[in-house]
């Protein structure tokens, strides 16, 4: 579709029902019809207007599973309403030209897409790897010029790198593949971006999450070849609406206490003579608890009972939805919540006690709410965010007290989004 044509349609209200059946809050419909029209103007401004395509690609949020993906766990994710779009224009001279926001535009030429170090952790290692991927898997691949902006909330958990690594991959199915590459296909391929090209050894859940849309249920028994459910599920019909507050606690300096949990639950799994926790049971643990305190420590052990009732949890959590049973989910969630503060420890640092952001959301949370909604620690840990579910009744009121402690905007209002990488216009 022209250029032109599109601000047109989209200022006249013609994909009015597109849009909201992507973002689902009907209160953010004006703010991505200008969003989508600034975007198309300044792609017009950089490559001059025309025909172009546009695609989406959401950010995710961690809903169970916290810290079981790297022991070879179950994890449940959903991806949200906030995403990367790209303004597209294939072209035929087998060169990617990308301008993301306000940054430089990238110049890719398809004819060395090689690895470089001096490229890893940039962009443009981000782009190659995913066309790398699809090469590998014999896929379509061709230039384009793009602008792409994204209101996925970079360092609040919510996976703004997977979420454009499957937005290029969807641009490349869309413009050469005939849409045909699948969902678990473009979120494999990101994951090999981003650890080989990008060069950080992330797992899959998040690609997973922002490519195959709505929650998705991961079991990683076996990492290649990841078992992958879409769990449909409409929030809206139970009122409720899923807050991420960012505690704007500082993850600097943290790296030692993100290795120290896969570290320790991977010394307990050596007990059993295994290289991961997938497997044992809290009964293995017990029975061999004197021991595994003595040669490991005491957290070692709290770690290694946190995944297995977690990785069990996650299972429970995917039959209450399945069965429409949301008030037994909401009660997995806050579960979750709990395990991760008594036993995973991992909503603060030990070595800094004093600063316990995530300790003071959690425990807000639990004021503010009381049987309005639950909360748990978002991600990683330690610093940064919490996800809650809250009834949709009680969302300013929630967001107003996360705002006084935090900040303005610290609390943002998402849904869960049914589409992961889709073409739009």
């Amino acid at each position: 579709m022209n250029t032109e044509i599109m601000i047109e349609k989209i200022q006249s209200g013609e994909f009015d029902s597109k849009l909201l059946d992507v973002y689902v809050d009907d209160k953010l419909l004006d703010y991505q019809k200008s969003r989508y029209v600034e975007a198309i103007r300044r792609f017009e401004e950089i490559y001059e207007p025309g025909e172009a395509k546009i695609f989406s690609a959401p950010g995710r949020s961690e809903v169970g599973g916290n810290h079981t993906d790297h022991q070879h766990g179950t994890v449940l994710a959903a991806s949200i309403n906030l995403d990367s779009i790209g303004i597209v224009r294939a072209t035929n001279d087998n060169v990617i030209r990308l301008v993301s926001d306000e940054y430089e535009e990238i110049v890719i030429s398809l004819d060395d897409i090689l690895l470089k170090q001096e490229e890893k952790e940039t962009t443009t290692a981000l782009i190659k790897g995913v066309v790398s991927g699809f090469l590998n898997r014999q896929y379509g691949v061709g230039g384009f010029s793009a602008f792409v902006t994204s209101d996925v909330l970079i360092g609040a958990g919510l996976s703004s790198s997977a979420a454009f690594e499957s937005l290029i991959g969807t641009i490349l199915s869309g413009l050469y593949n005939n849409m045909s590459v699948s969902a678990i296909d473009i979120a494999i391929i990101g994951q090999y971006a981003e650890n080989i090209y990008f060069g950080k050894p992330c797992g899959l859940m998040d690609q997973m999450a922002c490519s195959v849309g709505n929650l998705v249920y991961i079991d990683f028994e076996n990492p290649s070849k990841p078992i992958v459910e879409k769990v449909e599920v409409d929030m809206e019909q139970y009122g409720y609406s899923l807050c991420i507050t960012d505690t704007k606690g500082s993850h600097a300096d943290l790296t030692d206490e993100y290795a120290a949990v896969p570290k320790e639950m991977k010394l307990v799994a050596k007990h059993f003579g295994q290289d991961v926790l997938r497997g044992i049971t809290a009964q293995d643990i017990l029975k061999n608890i004197v021991a595994l305190r003595s040669e490991f420590g005491d957290r070692s052990v709290l770690r290694a009972l946190h995944f297995v009732n977690e990785n069990e949890r996650v299972g429970q959590e995917v039959t209450a939805l399945k069965k429409g049973d949301f008030e037994q989910f909401l009660y997995n969630v806050k579960a979750s919540g709990d395990s991760s503060y008594k036993y995973l420890q991992n909503v603060y640092a030990n070595s800094d006690v004093n600063c316990q952001n995530v300790s003071v959301a959690l425990a807000t949370s639990d004021v503010v709410l009381g049987e309005n909604g639950v909360s748990r620690v978002h991600g990683g840990g330690f610093a940064g965010t919490i996800q809650a579910f809250v009834k949709n009744s009680h969302v300013d009121e929630y967001k107003k007290n996360m705002d006084l402690i935090f900040g303005a905007g610290s609390c943002s209002d998402l849904r869960i989004r049914k589409y992961g990488g889709i073409q739009i216009i």
